[in-house]
This record gives structure tokens, sequence and C-alpha cells, in this order.
């Protein structure tokens, strides 16, 4: 099994844990050195905090485990496109790469609304997406299907 697909696999069952909780299914994965330095879903319902996004709650999390606000040597794995204000994040804390599951074709920024990387920020992130695709789309459509009921 390739990387991004064993670390990816972690993140969707993260997503799947929150999906469980009521929450929109998103989960992250921060890496370093084949170790996994922190995790993420979503949980903005639980806290009532719309800053409550799986990916910043893992680059919270690997910044404290790790003693610093640079994750320069970082991989975060995820299920879906991050948002702006993701994607904001990673630029800022300077994660090296992204690998996501599945676009996100109504608030995406990291290809599918906009591109964080088109602009000349002082980080460029680089990418791979489509790891898993149609099982992370599935979730989202699953969960959002089960909501209109």
């Amino acid at each position: 099994m390739n990387k991004d697909k064993f670390y990816m696999d972690i993140a969707i069952s993260h997503a799947k844990n929150a999906a469980k909780n009521g929450e929109v299914p998103v989960g992250a994965v921060i890496v370093r050195d084949d170790e996994i330095i922190s995790v993420g879903a979503n949980r903005r319902e639980t806290d009532k905090n719309a800053l409550s996004h799986a990916e910043i709650i893992a680059i919270n999390e690997a910044c404290k485990k790790l003693g610093g606000w640079r994750l320069s040597d970082c991989t975060l794995y995820v299920t879906l496109e991050p948002c702006p204000m993701c994607a904001g994040a990673i630029v800022n804390s300077r994660i090296k790469r992204v690998v996501y599951g599945t676009r996100d074709a109504k608030a995406g920024a990291l290809g599918s609304v906009l591109n964080m990387n088109s602009y000349p920020l002082n980080h460029k992130i680089g990418l791979c997406t489509g790891v898993c695709e149609s099982e992370c789309a599935g979730l989202l459509s699953d969960f959002f299907k089960e909501l209109r009921k």
C-alpha cells in the first residue's frame, strides 16, 4: 500500500467518527518522517465554533507537539479540499505538502474555487489530489443525504 493511501485511510476513519458525532465528515492527519504528529476531525457543531475545522485542529495540535509554528517538514492528509481559512493556515504554518481526497466545488481553496498557490504568497504548497477520492466524496454525499431525510 502506498503511503498516501495509508495516511488517507486514517484521515477517513477520523471523518467517519466526525459523522457519527453529527459533524460534516472531514478528517485530517499531519505526518512528519512517517510518524503521525496529529489528527483532527470537524468539530464545528460540537464546539459551536466556526474555526473547528479538521485541518485547524490538526495544525494546532502539531504546533503544540512539535513546539513551534513552522510545520515545513510535514504533510497534511485531509479528506476534503481545504477551505480558504484552512488553506491560509496551511500557508502560514509552512506545511510542505497537502494530500486531499475530494475537491470542494463550493469552498475549495487549493484548486476548485480558488487556488492559494496562484497568489504571490511567501509559501507554495505541494499538492496531491484525488487520493481515495470516491470514498471521501461518498462520505460527504451520504452524510448530506441522511441529513436531508
